[in-house]
């Protein structure tokens, strides 16, 4: 019996097959963490059955299309509606109050990946009492999850968890009252992204597009490195309006950064920050 042995990709082949890519399309991988970047170009090589960097290198340069869904599997995320319901409760009943008074609300789901955390503002907001004074942007830097955030369509399979992520988050209806079954998917009401703005936005470019009260950025960070994440921490700084929050993911954390004097501490357990400057 023959067994293919597993695919290898060492540290000097990253960094081959990252200065490549940056000469090639101007994307810099250099600054994303290593572990993860490693097993998601090994999977890429299984699913292409490439042998080494260099046939990874080869197909890249050969074809754009090719880049494109590399790019789309090196970046994919998956995610739930109303994961950690506790977060949500906290929103609601500590931040939300906070903003209710301003004239315009401007929300940033920073990696919003395939939506499912956009669909949960929304019906986090609706219930709440707000209306058309919230302006919310979603980006991601992968085009085929902003489609299927778009779309709303999610296969029926996966709302068993988000049903009870938003039990557990103790919503005034049921999750069932925001969309409708068909096929074997579920299909969002399109009704909760009228104030929603899709695009395509890489974090690694630093580029600020807007002043935000709230900003969301749940389990992205993670995937940088320390250099990275830092970057990253002041261009939300620099796109949060004064006193405005900022919310990270769990296992993520910004007591290390450069500019933590920044941000006050406001929920430790779900990690959500005031902008203090």
């Amino acid at each position: 019996m023959n067994i293919e042995p597993q695919i290898v990709v060492g540290l000097t082949e990253l960094r081959k097959l990252s200065d490549f890519i940056r000469y090639k399309y101007n994307f810099d991988f250099s600054h994303y963490a290593v572990a993860s970047f490693q097993r998601r170009i090994m999977r890429v090589m299984e699913i292409h059955k490439l042998n080494t960097i260099d046939d990874l290198i080869k197909k890249l340069a050969a074809s754009v299309t090719f880049y494109d869904d590399f790019l789309k599997e090196i970046t994919v995320n998956t995610t739930e509606m109303f994961r950690d319901p506790s977060l949500w409760r906290a929103l609601r009943e500590n931040i939300l109050p906070e903003l209710k008074n301003k004239t315009t609300i401007r929300i940033w789901h920073a990696g919003c990946s395939s939506g499912e955390e956009i669909y949960s503002m929304a019906i986090l907001l609706k219930e709440a009492g707000f209306n058309g004074n919230v302006k919310i942007w979603a980006t991601d830097i992968n085009s085929n999850v902003i489609e299927t955030a778009k779309e709303g369509k999610y296969p029926i399979r996966n709302m068993e968890l988000n049903e009870a992520n938003y039990s557990r988050f103790e919503g005034v209806a049921t999750l069932k009252n925001y969309y409708i079954e068909k096929d074997g998917f579920a299909f969002m009401d399109k009704n909760l992204l009228n104030n929603v703005t899709f695009k395509i936005h890489n974090l690694a470019n630093k580029e600020v597009f807007c002043k935000f009260d709230l900003i969301m950025c749940r389990n992205v960070l993670i995937y940088f490195d320390k250099v990275l994440q830092d970057d990253v921490f002041k261009l939300f700084h620099e796109s949060l309006n004064r006193h405005a929050y900022f919310v990270i993911g769990s296992k993520e954390s910004m007591i290390w950064s450069s500019i933590s004097n920044k941000f006050k501490l406001i929920n430790d357990r779900e990690k959500i920050y005031q902008a203090l400057i």
